[in-house]
């Protein structure tokens, strides 16, 4: 049976890629159970001896000086979780949704959060029997954690909610009596313990940065398409180049574009046909390799939060509560915004490249692709499209984690907002993607225009497989269709799981 053992230190991207795509199951270490009863006795220790310890034995945020009586702690948890579910917009997709879920469980699996071992399991439980709350998508602040969004998680728990399963949205009760999952009743510290974290944000975040690794090595298929039907100039991409200049990125994508178009009869060399191209082709190692430097940042942050205890008062071994700030997600804010630059630039790049081939000035083709132009407009509000997508992305591209609004009555007087940050990424990824759709066909629909004389070894497999699922264009046709077929070539993965295949790795 294919499975992740978690401990809350190790929990690798791929990982987690396996768990919430492929339904991998999970399960906790040994050493595991034995820190999260440990805290747990801890904690017990705390209240029965009415210590006063935040979240445990008081209210919170601004009701941090409120004492509460150890009678009434299980009534403090369970108001917790309903008066913090204040989640509205639509429901988080299911991926993320148990994205959420596992890293919840990862970073309690720590032993620092207080939490039962019965309650940790009953998340697993979910996770393992598909039962995925209903998460709305909007109303985190991405400080004090994932509070709103967390929260309807927890609901779900305790009998409350939705959650969808088997296919079907249903009362979260009746989802955990067919799943025959034992509800909770919270009791002390546990509430907080599950909600006061950032894993709304992270897990949004982590599989966009999974997805834009991937589609940082489209771009080069797609730009070496182009370059192709542009006779663009492979002197650019020559190694000595790049060394004295030698950003990681930089240096691996003009690596991609020579493996690409090697044996190309469609490139040339500098001074073949002019001295040098424009920079959306000569400038393509600088412009996508800083990119995938970026997209290499945020995967860091990322690889460092999803094994980390996000939550306030952490419990330590010492029988030491202490009140931190690791909640915050700014770590993550920054990144996520940074990510969400480092797309939309492929998506800047890739539209005016576009450009180059529809533009007759510029091209040497017939005007926007079509060869009976005039009753035909071919591909022209391709690139409409385009542009109309890149320029919503230089909105979205605003970052979120520069604003603030204080909450709490002020006691929480700075907020991270890094779960927008985090959606604003993977919406801009999804723009950028449709662009790269958009650009590999129109590269292909040029390469025909121009003449096929022989493509490279890895762009010619690329051209394959698009001309396998649509064909020339000779007169207008309904565009969306072809635009959403390459998209899915790109979302799927297939052309880059066979040039990889066929020529080696890609970086």
């Amino acid at each position: 049976m294919n499975k992740v053992i978690i401990d809350g230190n190790k929990l690798t991207l791929e990982e987690f890629i396996s768990v919430v795509r492929k339904n991998y199951k999970v399960e906790l270490s040994n050493e595991a159970v034995e820190k999260v009863e440990k805290s747990r006795s801890i904690v017990e220790k705390f209240v029965d001896e009415e210590k006063v310890v935040y979240g445990i034995t008081t209210g919170f945020g601004k009701f941090s000086d409120v004492l509460i009586s150890k009678d009434e702690t299980k009534e403090l948890q369970r108001n917790l979780i309903i008066s913090h579910s204040c989640g509205v917009g639509e429901p988080l997709d299911e991926e993320i949704v148990r994205g959420i879920m596992l890293l919840r469980a990862n970073a309690l699996a720590k032993g620092y959060s207080g939490i039962r071992l019965s309650t940790l399991n009953t998340l697993i439980d979910m996770l393992n029997k598909n039962v995925h709350p209903v998460i709305p998508e909007k109303g985190s602040l991405g400080a004090s954690g994932d509070l709103a969004p967390l929260a309807h998680m927890v609901l779900v728990m305790i009998g409350e909610g939705e959650a969808y399963f088997g296919g079907e949205r249903m009362p979260g009760k009746k989802a955990m009596e067919l799943a025959d999952i034992p509800m909770v009743e919270l009791t002390s510290k546990e509430g907080l313990a599950l909600i006061n974290g950032t894993q709304v944000m992270t897990s949004i975040g982590a599989l966009a940065v999974y997805d834009s690794i991937n589609l940082a090595k489209m771009a080069d298929v797609s730009s070496a398409l182009t370059s192709e039907a542009l006779n663009g100039i492979v002197t650019a991409y020559d190694e000595k180049v790049h060394q004295v200049r030698p950003h990681s990125g930089q240096i691996n994508t003009a690596r991609n574009l020579l493996k690409l178009l090697d044996g190309s009869n469609m490139t040339t060399v500098q001074g073949e046909l002019r001295v040098q191209d424009a920079y959306s082709l000569r400038c393509l190692p600088q412009i996508h390799g800083a990119s995938k430097d970026a997209i290499e940042y945020v995967k860091e942050k990322v690889n460092i939060e999803i094994n980390s205890a996000t939550d306030n008062p952490l419990i330590f071994n010492e029988e030491e509560a202490i009140s931190g700030g690791n909640f915050h997600g700014q770590p993550m804010a920054l990144s996520f915004d940074f990510l969400g630059i480092a797309l939309a630039e492929l998506a800047n790049v890739s539209e005016r490249r576009i450009e180059r081939l529809v533009n007759p000035a510029l091209s040497g083709l017939p005007a926007f692709l079509v060869e009976k132009g005039g009753l035909n407009s071919g591909f022209m509000i391709v690139q409409y499209a385009a542009a109309a997508l890149v320029s919503e992305n230089k909105v979205l591209a605003h970052p979120a984690s520069v604003d603030s609004i204080p909450s709490s009555a002020n006691q929480e007087d700075h907020v991270s907002m890094g779960t927008i940050a985090a959606r604003k990424a993977r919406a801009i990824l999804d723009n950028a993607r449709k662009v790269l759709a958009m650009e590999l066909l129109a590269s292909c629909q040029a390469i025909d225009l121009r003449g096929n004389k022989g493509l490279g070894k890895g762009s010619s497999i690329a051209y394959n497989i698009v001309r396998d699922h649509t064909e020339k264009i000779e007169d207008d046709i309904i565009m969306y269709k072809e635009i959403n077929k390459c998209e899915e070539l790109i979302k799927s993965n297939v052309i880059l799981e066979e040039i990889e295949k066929q020529i080696g790795s890609l970086y």
